[in-house]
């Protein structure tokens, strides 16, 4: 287990730029199975989750090629069933939340895959009823085996079909819709979710051959092709790093520019962050935080406490509530956290609380946060990372206080967030890994 060694209290100056999106890389090298031709992927984070997930396509018989940093080719033209059925696969799958991705592909090209309970952030619960109940729809078999405490999914031919999701879920939507473009007729999924890296899984699809109707709504109509063919794509910035770094640079009395970070797909966040009192100026492509010496929360039009809760898209992403947290602890006013959708998720304020900052937890979904202001600094602390957005959280918050902290089971923050502590130390942070 490797740690974090963070000397607080320095600003940061210069330019960063965000890596390829995680969210959008695990679809996207997933649906590399969909073909037996080259797909060539382009700004692939050099992550633990995305490569543990390139690395389990190599275990499958997939031919990864890594042409350059961040550009890697896929040819999935001769996979190995049987492999699926062995306990190592099962391991690694369970091992890994991006694994789930796997199931649309090879249900839809190969008529089988087995699906182990996934692994991941300790975050709650992550149902995974709505993956299997579209790919029943399409007329899959599913059995679950005790034995091995995994779902066997089989079928002969896929068959298009009228499916309304009973969730807007990314990956859930994500895997009917893989397993919808190689099925015979036409499929409609209804409550789809809509959020750009979805957009982008669907344009990829395209470009390989797949007919879909409806991208970038909740409605999409697809018509099933009997195969599709290889194609290139780049990934979108990682919306998720790009608010990491706005917060981050508030709270640190930063100054920093955020390069190329796609404006439209933000959605939201430059707004939300805005509500926190933060200014964030648009030049170009770009995002530019001036230093704070303070920042105020809004309050509602009413004058009632500001509320920052996640929702589906257009919606605020629930990947960024624990930055919004940690920084608003800073912040002059009060906000309450609302994190709908995970019930563990907030646990970690308890460290935070452990630092002086004034946060009450309401229960597993809401916290209220209690800005310091200029009266205190948060002080150090040594930590341990719960899962990926908290341990960004915890580095954000070590960096803005007063001595030395250190954050232990950073391999967390690993599976998001690419050579992190190298590209802060370009900007003036003082952080140490400890291996």
């Amino acid at each position: 287990m490797s740690s974090y060694v963070i000397e607080g209290g320095y600003s940061l100056k210069g330019t960063i730029e965000p890596q390829g999106a995680k969210n959008e890389a695990l679809q996207i090298v997933a649906a590399t199975l969909l073909t037996s031709e080259k797909v060539t992927i382009n700004n692939v984070p050099d992550i633990l989750d995305v490569n543990n997930l390139i690395e389990l396509l190599r275990n499958m018989g997939v031919k990864v090629t890594k042409e350059s940093k961040g550009v890697f080719t896929f040819q999935a033209d001769n996979i190995d069933i049987d492999y699926l059925k062995s306990d190592q696969y099962r391991q690694k799958s369970m091992a890994l939340r991006g694994s789930v991705l796997t199931l649309g592909p090879l249900i839809s090209r190969f008529g089988f895959a087995i699906f182990p309970k996934p692994g991941g952030d300790k975050i709650g619960r992550r149902r995974v009823d709505t993956h299997l109940i579209g790919v029943q729809a399409l007329g899959a078999e599913c059995q679950y085996n005790p034995s091995i405490k995994s779902y066997e999914i089989k079928s002969d031919k896929l068959k298009g079909a009228y499916i309304l999701l009973d969730e807007a879920s990314v990956t859930g939507t994500a895997n009917v819709l893989m397993a919808a473009v190689l099925a015979e007729g036409e499929t409609t999924i209804y409550n789809a979710a809509c959020e750009p890296y979805l957009q982008q899984l669907c344009k990829l699809l395209i470009e390989m051959g797949a007919k879909i109707d409806g991208v970038g709504s909740n409605l999409l109509k697809i018509q099933g092709v009997k195969e599709l063919h290889g194609a290139e794509h780049r990934l979108l910035p990682d919306m998720i790093e790009v608010g990491s770094f706005i917060g981050m640079a508030a709270m640190t009395k930063s100054e920093i520019t955020i390069k190329n970070v796609s404006i439209p797909n933000l959605g939201i966040i430059p707004a939300s962050f805005q509500r926190l009192g933060i200014t964030i100026e648009q030049r170009n492509d770009d995002l530019f935080i001036p230093k704070h010496d303070g920042y105020e929360i809004e309050t509602f039009i009413d004058g009632s406490i500001m509320t920052i809760a996640d929702a589906p898209w257009p919606g605020l992403t629930p990947d960024l509530l624990s930055v919004f947290l940690v920084v608003a602890t800073k912040a002059k006013g009060s906000v309450l956290i609302h994190q709908k959708m995970f019930e563990s998720r907030l646990f970690f304020v308890d460290k935070l609380i452990d630092m002086g900052a004034q946060i009450i937890l309401c229960d597993p979904h809401r916290a209220t946060v209690i800005g310091l202001d200029k009266r205190y600094n948060l002080r150090a602390a040594e930590m341990i990372s719960p899962d990926i957005r908290a341990g960004i959280a915890l580095l954000i918050a070590a960096m803005s206080a007063k001595g030395t902290s250190i954050i232990h089971n950073i391999e967390q923050i690993d599976r998001g967030y690419e050579n992190i502590h190298e590209r802060l130390n370009a900007l003036g942070a003082r952080i140490s890994r400890l291996s």
